[in-house]
This record gives C-alpha cells, sequence and structure tokens, in this order.
C-alpha cells in the first residue's frame, strides 16, 4: 500500500485519510491529557483563540507550548502533565507544529492524530477502517523532522502488519534533532523525563480523532483493542 508523506507546507487539496504526526510534542501530550481524564481537546488555531474559547466556556483549560504563561493551565510537556488530575474537563491545544497541522486537514473525512505513543493502536484503527492510502502528515521542520517521518512510517508498517520492530524507528527518533533540542534544554516548558515519555512506544490503548463539531476541531480518544491473533486450525 503506498502512503504518502508530506509537510504541512506541501499539503494540496483535502486528503481522503489523514494521520497527523508530532511525536515531540503536542500528539504525545495530547494522549498524556486523554489518560488523565480530558474528555475532549479542543485544536487552536492562534494563543489568543485558545484564550478566547477558555473564556467563553467555563470550566475550559488551555494549553500552549513554551513557558507558562498567563491565562494558560498548562505547557506542551508530557512530563509536566503526567501527574494532573483533568477529570471531565476540556483542554484547548496550541502548539507550534501538530495543531497546525491537524487543523490544515480539518476537513478531511478522517484525520487521526498520533505520535510513538499511540502507534500501535492508530495502525490498528486505520486496518479496520479499511482506509487505504493514507496522507502522512509530518509536522515538524517543515516535513523534515526525523522523529515524526519515522512514527509516520513505523504507523504504516504496522498498518501492513505487526511484525515490525520498533526499535530503529525509535533509535531514529532518539537522535533527532528534536529530541537533542529537549535533551540540551534548548525549548522551555520542558520536563527532563520528556524524550523518554515521548518515546514510551505504545503505552496507551486508543487513537486520537479529529472531527468537526460545529464550528471547532475536536479531538478525542477512540478505545482500540488488540487483533486476537487466529485460532490454529482456523483458515
Amino acid at each position: 500500500m503506498e502512503h504518502h508523506f508530506v509537510g504541512i507546507p506541501e499539503l494540496t487539496g483535502v486528503p481522503r485519510v489523514a494521520v497527523v504526526i508530532d511525536v515531540m510534542r503536542a500528539f504525545t501530550v495530547a494522549a498524556w491529557a486523554f489518560s488523565r481524564g480530558v474528555e475532549k481537546i479542543v485544536l487552536a488555531s492562534t494563543e489568543s483563540e485558545a484564550l478566547a474559547l477558555k473564556e467563553s466556556h467555563p470550566g475550559w483549560l488551555a494549553l500552549k507550548d513554551g513557558a507558562p504563561a498567563a491565562g494558560f493551565d498548562a505547557v506542551n510537556s508530557p512530563g509536566l502533565l503526567r501527574s494532573r488530575d483533568f477529570a471531565g474537563r476540556t483542554l484547548v491545544q496550541k502548539t507550534t507544529a501538530g495543531t497546525v497541522g491537524a487543523l490544515a486537514v480539518a476537513d478531511a473525512p478522517l484525520v487521526l492524530c498520533a505520535s510513538f505513543v499511540v502507534a500501535g493502536p492508530t495502525a490498528r484503527f486505520l486496518q479496520t477502517e479499511d482506509s487505504g492510502p493514507v496522507t502522512f502528515v509530518v509536522t515538524g521542520e517543515g516535513g523534515q523532522a526525523d522523529e515524526d517521518l519515522a512514527c509516520a512510517e513505523y504507523i504504516g508498517q504496522r498498518m501492513a502488519g505487526d511484525g515490525v520492530e520498533a526499535a530503529p524507528y525509535l533509535h531514529r527518533a532518539r537522535t533527532s534533532r528534536a529530541a537533542a533540542d529537549l535533551a540540551d534544554g534548548r525549548r522551555s516548558g520542558y520536563h527532563p523525563d520528556d524524550v523518554d515519555l515521548c518515546l514510551d512506544i505504545d503505552r496507551f490503548s486508543f487513537a486520537m480523532v479529529a472531527r468537526r463539531e460545529e464550528s471547532l476541531t475536536v479531538l478525542r480518544p477512540v478505545p482500540v483493542p488488540d487483533i486476537p491473533p487466529p485460532a490454529r486450525g482456523s483458515g
């Protein structure tokens, strides 16, 4: 199956199936937020929009890239998010790359947001949807981020079968520029465990599907069960 791998600037038209990849850190953070009880994530196009959405919806929380800032309740770091309790809350998320990529393909019939922590469930979800060729949106570095491309390629291979060794893909991500920037503290709003948490393969058992809900683009978790092995003697 021939998948397509594009950066945000290369997007033309509306793909039938899009998987938007941001490993470090938007869609690792989104998965952690869901694991901590978030009900849904609203993707915002600007920080001012994120704050306006929070202001107009009592009880909503807002998250952004970078250092903590007035009005925002959290930053884009899985290490700083993992101990928070967000049970039943709505989170508005605005990041530099991941949310931009998701909003760029929001009109596609099927949009998933992914990172290594939900790679396997994402591949299984696409298998059950019989989705055909996928447009993988590699959000980092104008489509050149090796951690995002490695994750996209890994999911594409997993769609073809489960016998895929994750280690080479994780190694590419761990030795990427983004990982080095995080490890060296060159990004604000950072926890020392962020790189390891971003590479915790298949930590969660859900995929993340983005859909239009009225005027908003909303990300929600969708549980994806393991595919049981065929019974002996079957076929």
